[in-house]
């Protein structure tokens, strides 16, 4: 991974449906997720599924979606939680990895659902973004997230 991965973006939603806002800080509840957001209230769309604290989608995904697929996607309307550069999210899966000040575990891609295609009512957003669609994880340790933070994996290798 690489090591100057950062924060680039922060969203949340207060609830489900709801439009995402931006925020410079936010905190980041171990078990609960980021305090303001639809999932830390248990009130979003996938609050059943576990894992779904934190959701993190890169920067350069979503400039491959505009260079490959013509889809432009305005600053948060992905739904995800972080936006980051610099890093490969996909390759943490199952690894322990500090966002700011908070220790998450990657549980699952974030694949694409057709609820995303129908909010935004923009077909082929779904297929534009298989594999792109960032990560779901959970937050182990809790702490400020921050514009600008670090993004790096923990000493200690996965998480069993």
């Amino acid at each position: 991974m690489d090591e100057h991965g950062r924060v680039a973006a922060i969203h949340v939603a207060p609830e489900q449906g709801a439009p995402v806002e931006p925020r410079e800080t936010v905190r980041a509840v171990a078990g609960r997720g980021l305090r303001g957001d639809r999932y830390f209230e248990e009130m979003g769309t996938f609050a059943d599924r576990s894992g779904s604290d934190l959701t993190l989608i890169e920067r350069e995904a979503l400039a491959a979606v505009e260079r490959d697929h013509d889809i432009a996607l305005a600053p948060g309307v992905h739904r995800r939680n972080v936006t980051t550069a610099g890093v490969a999210l996909n390759h943490l899966v199952g690894e322990r990895f500090r966002v700011g000040g908070a220790v998450c575990v990657g549980e699952a891609l974030c694949e694409p659902c057709s609820y995303l295609e129908r909010h935004l009512e923009r077909e082929g957003i779904r297929e534009a973004l298989v594999h792109r669609g960032g990560l779901r994880a959970r937050v182990v340790e809790g702490g400020t997230v921050a514009l600008g933070d670090a993004v790096a994996v923990v000493d200690g290798g996965p998480e069993n």
